[in-house]
């Protein structure tokens, strides 16, 4: 196994993983269109939860919410990249983890929806 910080320890490992960090960003924006679709969904729903949230937890509840849709939708990614280099041919167990990780983004979708409604709820109601 390759480890790509290195050797480093301290401040260049830190930095080196913020690197990679960031190129897995620029990936997840240029090859998954999902990723996309639920970035412009949290650039749109940021300052919403600002608003609706009506004290720190709330706004923090909203928030997180948010992001861990991005972060549930990496680790999908990752996992259909994964995936996807191991070989072309069907085999149940590679679509079994594909579904697994659309499932999981599929309930974190359903959770968050969940959390807005009912902090919505309880402001409007």
């Amino acid at each position: 196994m390759v480890n790509r910080i290195g050797n480093n320890t301290g401040l260049p490992r830190i930095v080196n993983a913020a690197f990679y960090s960031m190129a897995g960003l620029r990936a997840a924006w240029r090859n998954e269109a999902a990723f996309r679709q639920e970035c412009v969904l949290v650039v749109v729903l940021f300052p919403a939860a600002l608003w609706l949230g009506q004290n720190a937890v709330e706004r923090a509840l909203l928030v997180c919410c948010l992001l861990l849709i991005l972060i549930v939708e990496l680790i999908n990614s990752a996992v259909e990249s994964a995936i996807d280099r191991i070989g072309s041919e069907p085999h149940s167990l590679s679509g079994r983890a594909k579904d697994l990780g659309s499932a999981a983004v599929f309930v974190c979708l359903v959770m968050s929806g969940a959390v807005w409604g009912l902090v919505a709820w309880e402001r409007f109601f």
